[in-house]
């Protein structure tokens, strides 16, 4: 057991709000409109302050909490398998970014580690309406890279604002 890790997430309880007051979410909303209107893929971003404890107990990394609300938030359920899903765990300071096996076929791992580098180094300044919006762009750039609009309707299939877990 890691007492600095369980004290970080103790420690971390309210920082999302503090972090990401509304205004901020709508700003990220807005964003992540903005980009789906450009390209075929559907983004969604779950902030998370902490673990919960007994994710914490099974030493939960934050990559496995990434991909456990990829699956909760359904982000893997779209009809073209254009998900992606960025998340935030303010205990750990860290960032990760899961896409559907439609978008991972044609995005190297590299490319979304990019983007999380530049978000973490935003974060890290306390920046964090600039980071966040500064990921969401990347990622639709991204998208709209691989998966552009091609003239047909587009249903907008998961959230725009943020996801508070």
């Amino acid at each position: 057991m890691n007492l600095a890790r369980w004290w970080r997430h103790l420690s971390a309880e309210g920082s999302v709000r503090r972090r990401f007051p509304p205004r901020v979410l709508d700003a990220v909303q807005r964003e992540i409109a903005a980009g789906e209107a450009t390209h075929r893929g559907q983004v969604c971003m779950a902030l998370e302050a902490a673990l919960p404890a007994g994710a914490l107990w099974r030493g939960t990394t934050a990559r496995a909490r990434a991909e456990h609300a990829f699956g909760v938030l359904r982000v893997w359920d779209t009809e073209h398998n254009s998900g992606v899903l960025i998340y935030v765990l303010l205990a750990e300071r860290a960032i990760e970014i899961v896409a559907d096996r439609g978008i991972a076929a044609r995005v190297a791992p590299a490319e979304w580690q990019a983007i999380c580098a530049e978000m973490q180094t935003r974060f890290a300044a306390g920046e964090f309406e600039a980071g966040a919006l500064a990921g969401v762009r990347a990622a639709a750039a991204l998208l709209q890279q691989h998966f552009p609009r091609d003239g047909t309707a587009v249903a907008n299939e998961l959230p725009d604002r943020p996801v508070l877990l």
